[in-house]
């Protein structure tokens, strides 16, 4: 068993690039079930201060490649974009 405190010291990397995406800040879990659906990672922006919310990752379950000792291995990762695709300002 682990327990949410575990997975939040675990570092989160991609493993395809080796990227470090941070460490767990929440998770989103299906309540009629009791399962975890996705890990939420918080992004720590400079600019974001106390008042403002930060970008986050949500990793869905199946892109979680393994859970280590140390960190949480994980595949397609999209980061958060600033604007996304189809909300360019014109």
């Amino acid at each position: 068993m682990v327990t949410l405190t575990e997975l939040q010291m675990k570092e989160v990397i991609v493993i395809e690039d080796g990227k470090r995406l941070g460490h767990i800040s929440d998770l989103e879990i299906d309540g009629d079930r009791g399962k975890i659906i996705s890990l939420i990672i918080a992004i720590r922006d400079k600019k974001a201060n106390f008042f403002a919310k930060g970008e986050e990752i949500f990793i869905h379950w199946n892109q979680i490649v393994t859970i280590g000792h140390d960190v949480i291995l994980v595949k397609d990762v999209n980061t958060p974009q600033l604007y996304p695709e189809n909300s360019y300002p014109e």
